[in-house]
């Protein structure tokens, strides 16, 4: 049994003890890991991988600007997304990656964007490593997403639209599942994003180790999956609609410390 399957049983067992005893299992657990968590392995793998010469042109991504600068990742998840003047668009970190792994390092975006997201099992992809590290990376800065080029403004109302947008078989929105306090699906608590402190929570935490799936998944993952919750076409990796959605979260938890990678259920 590797240490990923330990985890996840031992937390599965953890959460069937107490489920009698709390009605937020998954609370109790988090807090059973204190301040451990399994991500900061991947945020290691994400570290080495950001200074190892990679892609056709052989070159590591350590002159990548995330918005603060060539090289500097300290802060740059917590201002994400933003407006990036060298490609003219409002971009989330998994996206500015790709595009530094493109122009810089050489590789196809096409093939960078075709799986973005790892197999349950399977290991990490180079953009989720990178996320978790350059994410930790902004570990107690507040929240900072810019809002003030048209394009950044542009992309908050994008978001905030499409999160009351009523659609799909069961005519569910974002909101449907996250405007109201107190809701849950199962044993998952649902925030209420609506609120200055579930907004905040909720961003401050993503990407997160997933315990349920025994890795890290990122933003735009989560995004995705609640498409798939909602029924919805699938959310194209890097979307507007998805950037869109992101800048409006982020925006909103404006302030907030960074505490990513979190830890979810």
């Amino acid at each position: 049994m590797n240490w990923k399957t330990t985890v996840i049983a031992l937390a599965g067992l953890t959460a069937l003890s107490v489920w009698a005893q709390d009605d937020n299992p998954f609370a109790q657990y988090r807090e059973m890991f204190g301040d451990d968590n399994p991500a900061e392995l991947v945020e290691f793998e994400g570290e080495i991988l950001w200074a190892e010469a990679r892609g056709p042109n052989n070159v590591s991504l350590e002159q990548c600007d995330l918005g603060l600068g060539p090289g500097v990742v300290e802060g740059a998840y917590a201002q994400l997304p933003r407006y990036f003047e060298d490609a003219d668009a409002v971009m989330d970190l998994e996206m500015r990656l790709v595009y530094c792994m493109e122009k810089i390092q050489g590789f196809d975006r096409d093939e960078l964007v075709a799986k973005p997201f790892s197999e349950q099992g399977q290991p990490q992809t180079p953009l989720e490593t990178l996320s978790a590290y350059i994410a930790g990376m902004s570990r107690g800065a507040p929240i900072a997403v810019p809002q003030d080029h048209p394009k950044e403004q542009q992309a908050y109302q994008t978001g905030k639209k499409l999160f009351t947008y009523r659609a799909g078989p069961y005519d569910f929105s974002c909101a449907t599942c996250h405007a109201q306090p107190d809701k849950r699906i199962r044993l998952q608590a649902l925030p209420d994003l609506t609120s200055d402190e579930g907004a905040r929570f909720a961003y401050s935490t993503w990407p997160g180790y997933r315990i349920s799936q025994g890795t890290v998944r990122t933003m735009q993952w989560r995004v995705g999956d609640c498409f798939r919750q909602q029924r919805l076409p699938e959310l194209v990796y890097g979307s507007d609609a998805a950037i869109g959605l992101i800048t409006y979260m982020g925006a909103r938890a404006n302030g907030e410390p960074m505490a990513a990678p979190g830890l979810k259920r």
